[in-house]
């Protein structure tokens, strides 16, 4: 038997019958730690949330500005 990928997708069998709830049942049944390891790469460093709220608050000023000044216009 041939060993399988990382990046290949599994055939999950599900029943004719089956409901919502069995299928997700499944699914978690089957998901692998290593999975689990390709979805959480702790290896990457993460974007800090203060300089991302900064940003957002900017882009949030900027935006209200913009709508302002166009009701003036209006």
């Amino acid at each position: 038997m041939a060993g399988r990928k990382d990046d290949e997708f599994r055939t999950l069998r599900i029943k004719k019958g089956d409901d919502l709830k069995t299928i997700y049942a499944k699914v978690r049944k089957s998901f692998t730690a290593a999975e689990l390891a390709r979805y959480a790469d702790v290896d990457e460093p993460m974007y800090p949330t203060e300089k991302l709220l900064a940003e957002l608050e900017a882009i949030d000023r900027e935006e209200s500005q913009k709508r302002k000044r166009k009701a003036k216009k209006a």
